[in-house]
């Protein structure tokens, strides 16, 4: 058994210039509208907001591995979004990559 499972996760942070929320908001909704719709390495795009601080945003994003990440990256609708967000933004996001851990079989 593999200490990792199949699949690629990306967990971006992104902190957002105060009263820019709702713009950032509809770019990233776009962003994981069109790559659900047009990317079949994408399998899951979660666009989350944080209880404690309304200017973050965090995306879940789940890909078949680091190739679909990566093409995900070339795709019409991602440059739109990287430079429509950049000027909304506070600093440069955080962006974390993970593999599942697998889950121990009894």
């Amino acid at each position: 058994m593999s200490a990792i499972d199949k699949g690629f996760v990306v967990l971006a942070e992104f902190k957002v210039r105060e009263g820019q929320r709702d713009a950032f908001l509809a770019l990233a909704y776009n962003d994981a509208n069109e790559s659900l719709a047009n990317e079949s390495g994408c399998h899951q795009f979660d666009v989350l907001v944080p209880e404690e601080n309304g200017n973050t945003v965090v995306f879940h994003e789940v890909y078949t591995d680091r190739a679909a990440f990566e093409k995900h990256t070339t795709m019409p609708h991602y440059q739109p979004f990287k430079d429509g967000t950049a000027p909304l933004l506070e600093e440069a996001p955080k962006v974390r990559f993970f593999h599942p851990a697998a889950r121990p079989q009894n």
